[in-house]
């Protein structure tokens, strides 16, 4: 890391050309993992990547250069590259007076990754395995994965700010595969957090590995999926998968600008159903999103999306909310040194409500219940969606029947979210890697039990 006078001098030379805003990042990330495949560790692996990348802003253009090589002269000169590329004139001497920033959310680690033995590490994944390979002699593959990220960032801008941050996280992860005849099915699960070890309390990862196993054993018995359009009951189990690829990305202020969105010109106007609050949280407690600052320096934020039904906010990165006049949301994120940021999601999540998740399933006379969501895809321009559904059952008078497989749900995101009815009291969350412009960032997305007057549902069934 540079000391104050040296990102002084850096961020003077990004300035020469003529930008009227410029900032350094500067990265140190090291990372580890195990995995079991196969009853045996196929792999225990370490890295470390580090590197600065500088941004100079011009009007709406940008400019942006990355190096690891982290010795000054390389920052001066790759400083200067995005000077000239951001040139519209010389101004000459800039002087910037940095002030360290103390953040307004932090976050307890309890169980630093590094001071855990990688004895430890692999213990907990073989544990993993063993559960998940005892729960059915109809478990053909186990693979189970253990990883652990610390990150350490500074930031140093031409407004003034200087952050210095430490991100540690945390994920355990199973997929579960189980044959029976000519069937295939699977289970899934993931844990993960802003947090240490602390993470894989005693029996966390048998808990999860039964979790995963069980599913997948339960779907070689089901019955294939009914099609049609019926109600759709979402558990909470589910995650929020729905709202982060239906709803989010369309809510991101650069797919909004560039008419990419479904969500254009619709600020201050209803796109959901009354009941419907969706909030961008990253200063959630050690959730898998959560940060102290985002990778441009602003503090994470709390930004209520959808009120009430009403578009309200969308998330903003600097860039995007220079050219709306909006102030910053702490929505600013890349993967690594290597790229630019853009406006990304944290923890996405539709707010809990006031109906029990039970008297949900009561109320419906039928339809299907999803607890655990697949793979899909959306297009953000008009919401459209398909997604595959890993875990359903029946609903028959209120109440819970057969498992389903083979279940998928298609629909549109701005529509489903005008079609919920209720939404229960709970609160379920899962974690994922968000692709988006080749870039991946860590984030969670949770929802309540949810019930959807009418989606598609394609299947086999009758």
């Amino acid at each position: 890391m540079y000391t104050e006078g040296e990102l002084q001098e850096i961020l003077a030379i990004a300035l020469q050309g003529g930008g009227d805003y410029a900032d350094i990042f500067t990265e140190e990330k090291v990372s580890n993992s195990v995995v079991c495949e196969d009853d045996l560790i196929e792999r225990v692996n370490s890295g470390l990547e580090a590197g600065v990348g500088i941004r100079v802003l011009s009007g709406s253009s940008t400019a942006y250069t990355y190096t690891n090589d982290l010795s000054l002269p390389a920052v001066k000169k790759a400083a200067h590259v995005a000077s000239k590329a951001a040139a519209d004139g010389d101004k000459g001497v800039t002087v910037i007076d940095l002030c360290p920033r103390k953040p307004g959310t932090e976050f307890k680690i309890l169980r630093r990754p590094e001071d855990v033995p990688i004895d430890e590490k692999v213990e907990a994944v073989i544990r993993g395995n063993k559960t998940a390979r005892a729960v059915d002699e109809r478990i053909v593959q186990v693979i189970v994965s253990y990883g652990d990220v610390r990150q350490r960032i500074q930031v140093a801008n031409s407004s003034g700010a200087l952050i210095r941050d430490e991100r540690i996280r945390t994920r355990f992860v199973i997929h579960v595969v189980a044959q029976e005849g000519g069937v295939i099915q699977t289970g899934y699960e993931a844990l993960g957090g802003l947090t240490g070890f602390e993470l894989l309390t005693a029996g966390e990862p048998e808990r999860l590995a039964e979790m995963a196993a069980k599913q997948a054993v339960l779907m070689l018995g089901a019955k294939p999926a009914p099609s049609g359009r019926m109600p759709v009951v979402m558990a909470a189990e589910a995650g929020g998968t729905m709202v982060h690829e239906a709803c989010g990305h369309g809510l991101e202020a650069d797919l909004v600008q560039k008419e990419l969105s479904v969500y254009t010109d619709k600020l201050n106007k209803r796109v959901a159903a009354e009941v419907v609050t969706i909030i961008d949280d990253g200063t959630l407690a050690n959730k898998y999103g959560s940060f102290s600052f985002d990778d441009e320096g602003t503090p994470a934020g709390r930004n209520v999306l959808i009120k009430d039904g009403v578009l309200t906010s969308y998330m903003y990165d600097r860039l995007t909310a220079r050219q709306d006049g909006h102030p910053l949301t702490g929505n600013g994120r890349r993967q690594s040194y290597a790229y630019r940021p853009i406006p990304r999601m944290t923890n996405t999540y539709i707010a809990p409500g006031n109906t029990e998740p039970e008297e949900i399933i009561a109320q419906t006379e039928k339809g299907l219940l999803v607890k655990k969501m697949g793979g899909g895809q959306v297009n953000p321009t008009t919401g459209d969606f398909v997604f595959d559904v890993s875990e359903a059952y029946l609903i028959a008078h209120g109440k819970i029947t057969i498992p389903v497989r083979g279940a998928t749900l298609t629909g549109n995101g701005p529509k489903a979210l005008e079609e919920i009815e209720l939404v229960g009291s709970d609160l379920g969350f899962a974690i994922g890697t968000c692709g988006k412009e080749g870039q991946g960032v860590p984030v969670s997305d949770a929802q309540p039990t949810i019930l959807i007057k009418q989606l598609i549902v394609g299947g086999t069934g009758p």
